[in-house]
């Protein structure tokens, strides 16, 4: 009776929600967005990654027989030759009323032999090819100067005056041999110009700054004899520097001994010297395995080498190096005044209203435009604080500026400026999620605060404060805009370190990856030809930002692991 009583009780009727109410709309909204977000960087990242390998990767060389009257021909040869890097459509054209718009397909083929063609680059419409094929003796060559040359080796002119022919079997053999003694000796120069006469230069520098000096006391006997001295000296430097001058000039004029002779797709039979070649290959008979080592080999000269031809050439080995240099110098810097702001915001400051002022006041810093940054980095590191330095330390210098000029310590101080505040937010952050049952069990243990903070807070907050510096070397990693205000330049010769004495150069310009990605894309005299740089370096620079903040993260996660059993 009861059980039947009690299930025919009316069971209480609960409000039906809505989905919006619920949310649920709002759920599915973050994770499209979420999911779009990641699309969109993958999309980004794919992008960048294939064009930037696709700038190594050595394509075939195709030879196009084109039409009579081709507006494509170059000196009104029915041939052409070259890498074909894209096939694109373009824009549709009206004939006439009556007609439907037509599309055409043109190629874009890299022809080289910029110095006789006037442009590497050139467009040509599909229906003006009549034959493309891919010739076994077409030849890339790597040049010092005007970019890559393509043509048909024709025969190689000996030291000894005799003539090797391109038919004959060890050609090609005798053509490597002669190119890798060719890069022996521009290797051996460079050492003699850059580092020996580098040398020798920079001491005669510090001599003529220090007869400068003597000169103000002119009538002293002692003045005079170390007068004496330092023309003895500068004597000596100026025989050696002969010396080095009269060798370096030796290894160039045997630079031109062999002279290769190679025929043009266009026709015209062109001399080049063997020593202006960096390398040659035969695109059309490598296998896959080739393309690859050589690939290889492409990567390995554009992250080893010097730039040349306004950047679109060689590597970026001084970018990648100032690059590191300027990320570490500001890390160095940024770490202990943005931690001990932080600390002493957060545990000695009276909280009250300058500090919440001084709070209000880092927050806003943190979203200043960055070039705002490079302004007072030009105006008081480099006119301030570098002019002083050179008015009380190398007078004798003067007019010439050491450090009143911008340099990579500039452009890390400046940088470390633009992103203290991520670092000091973080890092409060970090110490208030310390529990306060450590600051209090150490306290009383009878340790001092300070103590407290130095062997018990500060080791805890750790992977917080790396967390901040993460996203700190990850921004001024990237930025350019202060950079071309306190130090960064198209073309540095020499790098901030280097073996001459003081061994560390702090007041040297330098490169930088973003601006030499900026320079190529936007400042490039030859557009066409820095796209493919400008990919590979925009892929290097990402993958030098994930190398430092992987570092910093592996770091961050043993401090984590070390200090976990501590936080609970």
């Amino acid at each position: 009776m009861l059980h039947s009583q009690a299930s025919q009780t009316p069971r209480p009727v609960l409000p039906r929600r809505s989905r919006r109410s619920a949310g649920e709309a709002y759920v599915w909204m973050t994770g499209m967005g979420l999911a779009v977000g990641l699309l969109m960087i993958v999309y980004l990242l794919g992008l960048i990654l294939v064009h930037g390998v696709g700038a190594f990767w050595p394509r075939r060389a195709v030879l196009l027989e084109l039409k009579a009257g081709s507006a494509a021909r170059i000196h009104n040869a029915p041939a052409l030759a070259g890498e074909v890097v894209k096939r694109q459509d373009k824009e549709s054209h009206v004939i006439s009323t009556d007609q439907a718009a037509t599309d055409t397909t043109e190629w874009q083929l890299f022809v080289g032999n910029k110095d006789v063609y006037g442009l590497a680059f050139r467009y040509l419409d599909a229906a003006d090819i009549v034959q493309a094929t891919y010739p076994a003796d077409l030849a890339v060559l790597e040049r010092l100067e005007y970019g890559n040359a393509i043509g048909t080796p024709l025969s190689l002119d000996m030291l000894d005056g005799g003539t090797l022919e391109a038919t004959n079997a060890r050609f090609e053999a005798r053509l490597h041999a002669l190119i890798a003694e060719a890069n022996a000796r521009w290797a051996a120069i460079r050492r003699i110009e850059k580092y020996a006469i580098g040398a020798i230069n920079a001491s005669m520098d510090r001599l003529r700054l220090q007869q400068r000096a003597l000169t103000q006391a002119q009538g002293d006997a002692i003045s005079e004899s170390r007068q004496r001295v330092l023309e003895e000296k500068m004597a000596v430097l100026q025989k050696q520097y002969q010396g080095l001058a009269q060798e370096a000039r030796a290894l160039r004029d045997k630079q031109d001994d062999h002279v290769l002779t190679y025929r043009l797709p266009t026709g015209e039979i062109q001399r080049l010297a063997v020593g202006q070649i960096v390398d040659t290959f035969f695109p059309n008979r490598l296998t896959w395995w080739q393309r690859v080592t050589l690939l290889l080999h492409h990567v390995w000269v554009f992250l080893s080498e010097e730039p040349r031809e306004a950047n679109t050439e060689g590597g970026v080995f001084p970018a990648i190096f100032g690059t590191f240099v300027m990320t570490v110098l500001m890390s160095l810097a940024v770490t202990p005044f943005g931690v001990i702001a932080a600390v002493y915001l957060r545990e000695y400051a009276t909280q009250g209203v300058l500090v919440r002022a001084v709070r209000i006041a880092v927050n806003n810093l943190a979203g200043v435009p960055s070039i705002v940054f490079g302004v007072f980095g030009l105006g008081f590191f480099v006119y301030l604080v570098g002019a002083t330095i050179d008015t009380f330390f190398f007078s004798t210098a003067l007019p010439t500026p050491t450090f009143g000029t911008g340099g990579v310590l500039w452009a890390s101080l400046t940088l470390a400026l633009m992103t203290v505040p991520v670092v000091i937010v973080a890092t409060e952050e970090a110490i208030a999620a310390v529990p306060r049952g450590m600051h209090e069990g150490s306290l009383a243990c009878g340790a001092s605060k300070w103590q407290t903070m130095q062997r018990i807070v500060i080791p805890a907050a750790a992977p917080g404060i790396l967390t901040g510096l993460i996203l700190a070397m990850a921004r001024g990693a990237g930025e350019v805009a202060p950079l071309m205000l306190v130090g960064v330049v198209k073309l540095a010769p020499t790098l901030p370190v280097d073996t001459i004495f003081p061994y560390i150069h702090l007041e040297r310009k330098f490169m930088h990856l973003g601006f030499h990605i900026y320079d190529l894309g936007f400042q490039s005299p030859d557009s066409e030809a820095a796209q493919s740089m400008v990919f590979a370096t925009t892929l290097l620079l990402i993958t030098l930002v994930v190398v430092l903040n992987v570092g910093a993260i592996f770091i961050r996660d043993r401090l984590q692991r070390k200090y976990a059993t501590g936080a609970f």
